[in-house]
């Protein structure tokens, strides 16, 4: 089978020669060339000439159908179109499949076959019945997963298959696609985590855009500038009228730090506590990036998402449209880390773009099991931040057990510490929606020590 693909799509390949094809032979097709065979030896013991021309046909009729499956030479081009190519877990996805005969012959009975992971349903097939020279068949499945990650789709199988079902022989074609099942998220209450309405405003850091208050590279005049802004100095010394740039707000900035340590969580599947902590951690990123902040995702080895660019900040506009893509992407696939402490995430907080002695940074974390060494460098993440709100996950609460030879500080006493280094810190347990502790947040005071209650 040759292949003419458009765009975006892939052409099923030849297959190999003759004696490939003629591992195509069906049970059925087998079987005749098995009676073929048995019957032309009775009939030569027998000297029954009648009962030879019969195995002679039973045997020869599957070997013509595949030579003739092998000689047709149907030009087809296969396509998928997947919508969309990003679910949030538990949604799902459609998957079209078109296929196009761009030869001037009719193609005979075809079995069209996707491959698709098992988590994401059954594998689809559909019949397509003769398909006319410069036809057009257009078929769709949906898929959906409740588990996160990336999942290829494809290649695209097409099966031929002769009239009698004595022979099928299976092309492939070269393309792929994937799918991303990002976590759930839920949309969070607007609250005042750092004592602004949102990611602007007048309590937010601002900047020039260049240096200095006296705007010493300023730009040229362009038809629409306020004369008031002409930057006199500059304009006598490079001889054309030039104006001073327009001041620059800085976005405030939010760190999200999930803590994705083996030893912190214990148990898996979309219930486990570790589930909870990536799903909470996407709801948070989404809900900051709506409130116009800076962000960037942060896990327990130091590296961040969308980059390691300006601290691995998002920028604004639609760069940060991409960020939250990216962000998602990692919180698609992330995993168990080895490590087994969270120094390096506190090197990443302590040289995120700051500043020294803290700054406008939010900082909102996901903990799970804390020993006494990693309770302490969580609660001096403290001090970077103008901001730190902490969701502390118990694995006994969640039905796991802790590692042995891993000594956990109780719960109590990890939100204590985390209080009195000035984290906001919430225990998060079993059943509780993830909108209620981020409410409880809201309401509690920064700083202070307090983990719930109106002020």
């Amino acid at each position: 089978m040759g292949a003419g693909a458009p765009r975006g799509a892939g052409g099923p390949g030849d297959g190999g020669g003759l004696r490939a094809s003629l591992s195509g032979l069906t049970t059925r097709g087998r079987s005749f060339v098995a009676a073929g065979i048995a019957a032309a030896a009775c009939a030569y013991v027998l000297g029954q000439g009648a009962l030879l021309r019969v195995g002679l046909l039973l045997a020869l009729l599957p070997l013509i159908c595949v030579y003739a499956l092998h000689r047709t030479r149907y030009r087809v081009s296969g396509s998928r179109r997947l919508t969309p190519g990003r679910v949030p877990a538990g949604a799902e996805a459609r998957v079209q499949l078109r296929m196009d005969n761009v030869s001037r012959l009719p193609t005979g009975l075809l079995m069209l076959q996707d491959r698709v992971p098992y988590v994401l349903g059954p594998r689809p097939r559909f019949v397509l019945d003769r398909v006319e020279p410069g036809g057009r068949r257009e078929v769709s499945y949906r898929v959906r997963s409740d588990l996160r990650g990336r999942y290829p789709l494809g290649p695209l199988q097409l099966r031929l298959t002769d009239p009698f079902g004595l022979v099928e022989l299976t092309r492939s074609f070269s393309t792929y696609d994937t799918l991303t099942v990002i976590p759930r998220t839920e949309p969070l209450p607007p609250v005042r985590l750092t004592g602004e309405s949102n990611g602007y405003g007048d309590g937010s850091r601002r900047s020039l855009a260049l240096a200095g208050d006296d705007d010493v590279i300023p730009r040229g005049y362009r038809r629409g500038d306020d004369l008031r802004r002409v930057h006199w100095r500059s304009t006598a010394r490079y001889g054309e009228l030039m104006v001073r740039r327009e001041e620059q707000p800085q976005r405030s900035r939010a760190t999200v730090l999930l803590d994705t340590r083996r030893l912190a969580f214990d148990g898996a599947g979309p219930d486990s506590a570790f589930e909870w902590a990536v799903s909470a951690a996407a709801s948070s990123l989404v809900h900051v990036l709506e409130q116009g902040f800076s962000a960037r995702l942060l896990t327990d080895t130091g590296s961040a998402a969308p980059g390691e660019g300006g601290g691995g900040f998002s920028a604004g506009g639609q760069e940060s449209a991409e960020a939250a893509g990216l962000m998602m992407d990692t919180l698609a696939v992330v995993g168990h880390s080895d490590g087994a402490g969270l120094s390096r995430a506190y090197d990443a907080v302590r040289g995120g773009g700051y500043g020294e002695g803290g700054g406008d940074g939010l900082l909102i974390a996901f903990f799970g099991d804390l020993d006494d060494v990693q309770t302490e460098l969580a609660a001096r993440m403290r001090q970077r931040t103008s901001g730190a709100v902490a969701f502390v996950l118990d694995t006994a609460a969640w039905g796991g057990r802790p590692v042995p030879g891993h000594d956990v500080v109780p719960l109590e006493e990890r939100l204590r510490r985390l209080r009195d280094a000035g984290w906001t810190a919430l225990a998060a347990t079993p059943g509780v929606a993830f909108g209620e502790l981020w409410r409880q947040a809201g309401t509690a005071r920064i700083g202070t020590g307090t983990s719930g209650g109106r002020e």
